[in-house]
This record gives C-alpha cells, sequence and structure tokens, in this order.
C-alpha cells in the first residue's frame, strides 16, 4: 500500500500509532511534531518522542512553532501532491489550510467512542467519570473540536477486575487499539470501501485539560472518587494530597472494606515508600 501521506503527532501516544501503522507497511513520508523543549533538571533541550520515532526511521521531520499564518510551513506541505493527513495527539488546532491540502482529507485518532469525551482528555476523563467501557473512533477532521464524521470505532470493554487502569497504561492501551483500527480503516477509506457517518452532536460531551489543582485528593472525601483520582493522574499531574504544608503523591491505592487504603505514596524531597514507612517518618497528622 504505497499512500503518501503526513502525520501529526507529539507524545507517547502517537509513537504508539506509528507503530501500529508500521507493522502495517504504513509509514508516512513526512512527520509533523512539536520542537525541541526543555526537560529535566538541567532543562536540556528534548524531541518529542515522534521526532525520536522518526529519526530513527530517517523519515523527514518538520517542528513548526506554530501552524496558523505560518507560510513558511504551508509552502512547505503544499509542494506535494498528498492522499491524507493522520492526526493523533498533536496538540495543535489545524487551520482550515491544512485540512483542505490532502486529497482524501485528514484522519484523526480519537480515544473514546464519539461524540463523548470530545476534547484534551478523553483518557483521564473516562477514568474519572468510572467509565469502563470505552474506546477510540477515527474521525475524519473540520474545523470544530473533535466534530467531523466518524469513518470507524472500536469499543473496549475493561474487565472489571481491572478497573480503574492506570491513566498512561489506558492510554497506551487506545493508542494501540486505536492505531490498529487506523491501519485497517486507511485502505479501507482510500479504496471507497466505507462512508463517513456524522455524529450525534446532540450527545457531544467535552473534557478539558487538568491542572494541578484537579489531581488533589480530599482524602475525607468520597473513596471511590480519590481512588478514580489515583489511578487517572499517574504522571503528569500526579495525585496528591498536602501534609504539614508538604505536598505527598500518591502512587497505589486500593478500597478495603469501603475504605481507600493508601500503598505507595512520594513524600516531597524523598523516593517512593510504602505508606507505612511514610507513617514512620513523623510527618502524618
Amino acid at each position: 500500500m504505497d499512500y503518501k501521506f503526513v502525520f501529526f503527532g507529539t507524545p507517547r501516544f502517537s509513537v504508539r500509532v506509528l507503530d501500529a501503522l508500521e507493522s502495517a507497511d504504513l509509514l508516512p513520508a513526512l512527520i509533523v511534531t512539536a520542537p525541541d523543549r526543555p526537560a529535566g533538571r538541567g532543562q536540556e533541550m528534548k524531541p518529542s518522542p515522534v521526532k525520536v520515532w522518526a529519526t530513527e526511521r530517517g523519515i523527514d521531520v518538520l517542528a513548526p512553532e506554530k501552524i496558523k499564518n505560518n507560510e513558511e510551513f504551508l509552502a512547505e506541505i503544499g509542494n506535494t501532491d498528498w492522499d491524507f493527513f493522520v492526526v493523533a495527539a498533536y496538540g495543535k488546532i489545524l487551520p482550515s489550510a491544512v485540512l483542505e491540502a490532502p486529497e482524501r482529507g485528514v484522519l484523526n485518532v480519537h480515544p473514546s467512542l464519539l461524540p463523548k469525551f470530545r476534547g484534551p482528555s478523553p483518557v483521564l476523563s473516562a477514568i474519572l467519570a468510572n467509565e469502563r467501557e470505552t474506546g477510540v473512533s477515527i474521525m475524519l477532521l473540520d474545523e470544530e473540536m473533535d466534530h467531523g464524521p466518524v469513518l470507524a470505532a472500536a469499543s473496549i470493554d475493561i474487565d472489571e477486575e481491572d478497573w480503574p487502569m492506570k491513566g498512561s497504561e489506558l492510554e497506551d492501551l487506545l493508542a494501540t487499539e486505536g492505531g490498529n483500527l487506523l491501519a485497517e480503516t486507511i485502505p479501507q477509506w482510500m479504496d471507497d470501501d466505507i462512508s463517513a457517518e456524522e455524529q450525534n452532536h446532540a450527545e457531544a460531551t467535552y473534557t478539558k485539560k487538568f491542572t494541578d489543582e484537579d489531581a488533589k485528593l480530599d482524602l475525607a472525601g468520597d473513596p471511590v472518587q480519590n481512588l478514580l483520582k489515583i489511578r487517572a493522574f499517574d504522571k503528569n499531574p500526579r495525585a496528591y494530597f498536602i501534609e504539614n504544608n508538604k505536598r505527598v503523591i500518591v502512587t497505589e491505592a486500593q478500597i478495603v472494606e469501603g475504605k481507600l487504603v493508601l500503598s505507595k505514596v512520594i513524600p516531597e524531597g524523598k523516593k517512593e515508600m510504602s505508606f507505612e514507612e511514610y507513617l514512620k517518618l513523623g510527618t502524618s497528622r
């Protein structure tokens, strides 16, 4: 399958989608990702996970700071007749000039069953809403957020004993499922074997970009909601509570006889330890 397409993506989620495409012999001719950013204690400039993936395979990369009104970028992608574009967690909204550039449109991998959980945080929002049945959608992008028609969708019903999953684990699972579904959908779309179905916009729900404050726990509150937060916020931001004016990150917990039982924590300035070890530090209430 010799399709000519551009892939837009940035984080680990995007890499999982690229891995699935590569397994199906579908490699982009060009990759667009975020510019290198400072990271770590030394604030050394680091490439995005997608840029690393592309560099390892010798695929050309563009990393514009912005796309809208970027004439140089538009000229760069406008000098080729592209079949389609793919977007998977790119992190920027594509302007109409980009959406209209490829012959068959722009395909997006979205980790929810649209129209549910539109927006920037569908995976974490599904966990926080205690939605064990979730999934992925392949849609055609238009100028509104996650509004375009759906080409394919696949639901994933997670076993009750595995729920709630950690945010990073569910994201990896949905990225891989989304990549596999995309690899199946592309040839069907290019051969006109499937059609795009408009979403039921009246049933749409929306997500937001979570902040550090959203990850703060109320240990006196609902134990189920606290557990959902601990599992969802397992990377950035991370679930935490404040004790003696210091932050304590909670990395694992369970519900036992209806009560939240903390298992592992990372006290401010220290390494991960069991909650029992933390209590012995004499910093608890």
